[in-house]
């Protein structure tokens, strides 16, 4: 398997992205935005995904070891590492998980969030997320997405939506994300496709995929084709290209003008 990869901060602010491979392993992890709240972790979001891809790579580096056992084991070592921070807090540093690891004739995946896994197929695309968290909060939602963004109004509305936010995330009742409780890898998406089936793959955080399901700019096949042409990187200046034209989130509205984005294309 031949993996390309490329990640860049949305703005001025670090990045939150994380993105990495190996020769039969491809990881893209995207921190959540803390909007400027408390989150009990002296560390922050920019050195969680770090540790966390790091451990997770570390536990994939055992062939029988299954995805969600590896994200499991990675979950709890970062949490062990930084036990003298208030692990409990609902805002403690988290993020959305996309995993493809080839295994013989095989590619296995994992999700655990919206940072999907695209299959392109001899004749079609499977998309492979979990969006649970769109419906989390719409009044709140809405509230943000009504003012321009990198305004006070936004600000603040998207202040109290990431507060509120936060008592859903890893309940029964919300939506799942990597964290400090290996508990999360329970709630992953898994499965596996013969790679004889399979022209390529993507695993991309949403800062890249928006640019077709949120801004409806490109198709997969178009997206593909970007790929291949020019690489990962040709794919997010299409990204930027496209939200330069929406600076203030009117066409588009959204969290940011330009979210981190990440990309790794994985071709036979």
């Amino acid at each position: 398997m031949r993996i390309a990869i490329e990640t860049r901060s949305g703005g001025p602010a670090p990045n939150e992205d994380w993105v990495a491979s190996a020769p039969s392993v491809a990881i893209v992890l995207d921190g959540l935005s803390t909007a400027g709240l408390e989150t009990g972790c002296r560390h922050g979001v920019p050195w969680y995904v770090a540790h966390l891809g790091g451990q997770l790579m570390a536990a994939l580096a055992t062939p029988d070891v299954s995805l969600k056992s590896a994200l499991a084991e990675a979950l709890d070592r970062v949490a062990a590492s930084h036990r003298e921070c208030d692990l409990s807090n609902p805002g403690t540093p988290s993020a959305t998980v996309a995993v493809v690891r080839q295994r013989d004739e095989y590619l296995d995946h994992l999700v655990l969030a919206d940072s999907p896994v695209v299959l392109e197929g001899q004749e079609d695309y499977t998309v492979i997320t979990d969006l649970r968290v769109d419906s989390i909060l719409p009044d709140l939602r809405a509230e943000v997405e009504q003012h321009e963004t990198n305004t006070a109004e936004h600000k603040e509305a998207l202040r109290r939506f990431v507060s509120a936010q936060r008592q859903t995330r890893n309940t029964s009742g919300g939506y799942w994300v990597a964290s400090a409780s290996p508990e999360a890898a329970d709630h992953v998406i898994t499965s596996s496709t013969a790679v004889k089936d399979l022209r390529s793959v993507a695993v991309m955080s949403d800062g890249v995929s928006r640019l077709v399901t949120e801004y409806g700019a490109a198709t997969w096949t178009e997206v593909f084709t970007t790929l291949r042409d020019g690489g990962p990187g040709a794919l997010i200046d299409t990204v930027r290209a496209v939200e330069a034209t929406d600076p203030t989130g009117r066409r588009w509205p959204r969290y940011k003008s330009g979210d981190d984005a990440s990309v790794a294309f994985c071709q036979w």
